[in-house]
């Protein structure tokens, strides 16, 4: 059983490990996996051997609080998000306002400014009252920091913050206490006030800020969430009543009034509107929608009003089903972060033995237990294992939200890096860049008979055919304006065509074989017929009265961007294929049209899994897009399988990325966005990774020689900045 639970307090990489290893202490308990954006955790248990409340009680035990356990909880995570956003705003305020005066009195003599003389006499007790305030509006960092120690044994970011102000704060009373008439220069010499109540401040302010960006980076989210209906007015022998959406079942009759939005997936019954399918489609014109035709929950009814049947319910309508892979993607973590995840797990301890070993030098040289301290708290408040933990995951959700918003669903982050280093896109043919169904592409009239009339009487003669070609022939004259009336009679020849009657005229609709079996002369015909059969077209013969009077060709046509999408992932430098099962004359002829070289037909379903494994081992990273059940095994051999959305249920489970679409499009469009993805994540981490290698160094003395020294203060702006330096850099992602 899988559970998502909401947690508070989740503050650094340290935190994440913490609260991974207080699950996986649950008996039961086989794999837990937190999100430092999202603030969630997923755990994989068995109920049977898991007691009732034992995975709240660990993350309780682990110095973490429970927001809500199981169900999406996105408005309860956002009002937490917004609550503690505020909380932070407060404090930041709080801080603000009491850190101001008490640099002035800490820092003015050091400048050369003159205090008044009651000031400078009770220098030390002034910045005491001044300093207690700040340490109040960061108790949280103590408490977190601290208890994380006694509860765990493990350090966190938080028991850096603590450890360091704590100090600064706890050796300023000292020394007040010690010396309670001050000086302007025992003051400014000796007392580190202004450290911590800065150090707070600074570090108070970082986390505001990091908790804004970090509610952007999980909009797309809330976005898709936000479409989702909170009632639904079901038509019952009673009346029409207004249910909670959690209430309707399949079967149920829901009524949609204009404006409003569709509550569930279902099929409509009676009246007609217009909806806009945009969620789904990403097209901007609504779509007509008449009894028999599918409705999704989520998209928006335009003027008319009708009723429904629901069809799927609560967690298997196709919103539920697009937001709950978001999610899991969001929360997944890329093969590039669990390096990150392994130097953060030593992050912390390695921190505190820098400073300590930072004091116990600094105290060796001679320098003093005032600089000694101040070098210490230094190194403990400029390290930033938050800029650690964040690097990939702010990436991946920006990321993953944006694929979303546009249609394209990513099912982990690993997909998205994998797809990043993709240099050979494989295509399949039918359905994924032609459109999957038979339509007539020309005709070609004979016999000094026009282009209208020779698609009537085909139309007619196919009327009564089951055949997908009889089907796209009558298709074609009912969207040209013509209704063909009903055959006087009509026959089956077994896939071959057809013959039938019509007001005195004998019709055949076929094959040449056909038609040469009945003897028809073909030699006004030949030249159509075989210059369609050379475009891979499907050339059918009309005959009248056993004379040839057109010649009619279908085809499964090119999709609309799919020449488009070749072009671009060409000029991309990636290699594109197609594989197929189709004759090669006809994956020839769609080949050219598309601008692809490279053509494997005729393949077996297992087959073209083998290809793609063949190349995989000739080095190359391997994408393939396909959408029915014989590409499913393809998809599942490649390095990043790509399902088009309207294909089988079986290929969009095989594959890591769906395209709800079925724009070929938009194949190209994830490729990019995954290569510009995971250059997100890599600037983060070089970012991350650079920042504590130089400032850690610095804060250490390392160039006190040369008059370079970072001050706590300094120390804790730069730590803040680097935090939100990674959420902001994320945000920059662009489609």
């Amino acid at each position: 059983m899988r559970r998502r639970i909401r947690i508070t307090g989740l503050h650094c990489a340290s935190c994440v490990r913490r609260v991974e290893e207080a699950l996986l202490a649950v008996p039961g308990v086989s794999s837990a996996r937190a999100d430092l954006v999202s603030r969630e955790v997923t755990v994989d248990c068995d109920p049977a051997a898991a007691e009732p409340g034992a995975l709240e009680r660990a993350i309780e035990g682990a110095g973490f609080g429970v927001l809500r356990a199981d169900g999406g909880g996105e408005e309860a995570a956002e009002r937490e998000r917004l609550r503690e956003t505020a909380g932070l705003r407060a404090r930041v305020l709080v801080s603000a306002a009491f850190a101001v005066p008490l640099l002035w009195v800490s820092m003015a003599p050091m400048a050369g400014i003159s205090l008044p003389p009651w000031i400078a006499r009770h220098g030390a007790l002034i910045q005491f009252i001044f300093c207690v305030p700040i340490v109040g509006a960061g108790l949280p960092l103590f408490r977190r920091g601290l208890l994380a120690i006694l509860r765990t044994g493990r350090a966190t970011m938080d028991t850096l913050v603590a450890l360091g102000a704590g100090a600064a704060f706890l050796f300023s009373v000292a020394e007040s206490l010690r010396h309670p008439a001050s000086g302007p220069a025992h003051g400014g010499g000796h007392l580190y006030y202004e450290t911590a109540g800065m150090l707070i401040a600074f570090i108070l302010l970082g986390r505001w800020l990091e908790a804004a960006a970090r509610g952007k980076t999980s909009s797309a989210l809330r976005l898709l969430v936000g479409r989702e209906s909170r009632t639904a007015v079901v038509r019952t022998a009673g009346g029409e009543t207004a249910v909670p959406v959690e209430e309707v079942v399949p079967g149920d009759v829901v009524v949609v009034r204009p404006g409003e939005k569709v509550p569930v997936d279902g099929r409509v019954k009676d009246g007609e509107s217009c909806i806009d399918e945009s969620m789904v489609t990403g097209e901007p014109m609504p779509v007509p929608k008449r009894p028999g035709d599918e409705v999704t929950g989520g998209t928006i009814n335009g003027p008319g009003s009708f009723t429904f049947e629901a069809t799927r319910t609560g967690s298997d309508t196709f919103l539920a089903h697009v937001v709950a892979l978001v999610r899991e993607a969001q929360a997944s973590r890329a093969p590039v972060q669990e390096l990150a995840d392994s130097v953060a797990a030593y992050f912390v301890p390695a921190v505190l033995l820098v400073a300590l070993v930072s004091f116990a030098v600094w105290i060796g040289a001679g320098r003093g237990l005032g600089f000694a301290l101040t070098v210490a708290v230094s190194v403990l408040v400029v390290a930033c294992p938050c800029a650690l933990g964040l690097a990939t995951p702010t990436a991946v959700v920006v990321g993953v939200g944006m694929a979303a918003a546009r249609g394209i669903l990513v099912k982990s982050a690993a997909a998205l890096q994998t797809a990043a280093r993709v240099d050979t896109v494989v295509f399949d043919k039918t359905g994924t860049l032609t459109l999957g169904a038979p339509v007539v592409t020309d005709v070609t009239p004979l016999g000094g008979r026009g282009a209208q009339e020779v698609l009537r009487l085909a139309a007619v003669a196919e009327k009564r055919s089951e055949h997908p070609l009889g089907g796209a022939i009558v298709a074609e004259a009912r969207g040209r304006g013509i209704e063909p009336p009903d055959p006087d009679s009509f026959v089956s020849r077994g896939g071959r065509g057809v013959e039938a009657s019509y007001g005195g005229t004998a019709l055949l609709v076929g094959s040449a074989a056909l038609a040469r079996e009945r003897g028809v002369d073909l030699s006004a015909a030949e030249e159509a017929l075989a210059a369609r059969e050379a475009e891979g077209k499907t050339a059918v013969l009309l005959a009248a009265d056993n004379v040839a009077a057109g010649v009619i060709a279908v085809a499964d046509t090119v999709k609309e961007g799919a020449a488009e999408t070749v072009a671009a992932l060409r000029a991309a430098g990636k290699d594109v294929a197609m594989i197929t099962g189709d004759n090669a004359r006809t994956a020839r002829a769609v080949a050219r049209a598309v601008g692809i070289d490279r053509v494997l037909a005729g393949l077996l379903p297992a087959e073209k899994a083998e290809e793609i494994r063949r190349l995989g081992a000739a080095g190359r990273t391997v994408a393939m897009v396909g959408d029915g059940i014989n590409d499913a095994p393809a998809l599942v051999a490649a390095d990043v399988g790509i399902a088009i959305g309207a294909g089988t249920d079986v290929a969009v489970e095989s594959a890591d990325i769906v395209l709800v679409r079925s724009d070929p499009r938009d194949a190209a469009a994830v490729i990019g966005l995954a290569k510009k993805t995971y250059r997100k994540m890599l600037e983060n981490l070089l970012w991350a990774t650079g920042y504590n290698t130089v400032a850690i160094p610095l804060a250490a003395g390392a160039l006190f020689g040369a008059g370079i020294i970072l001050t706590p203060a300094i120390g804790a702006v730069l730590m803040s900045a680097s935090t939100v330096i990674v959420a902001v850099n994320a945000r920059l992602l662009r489609l």
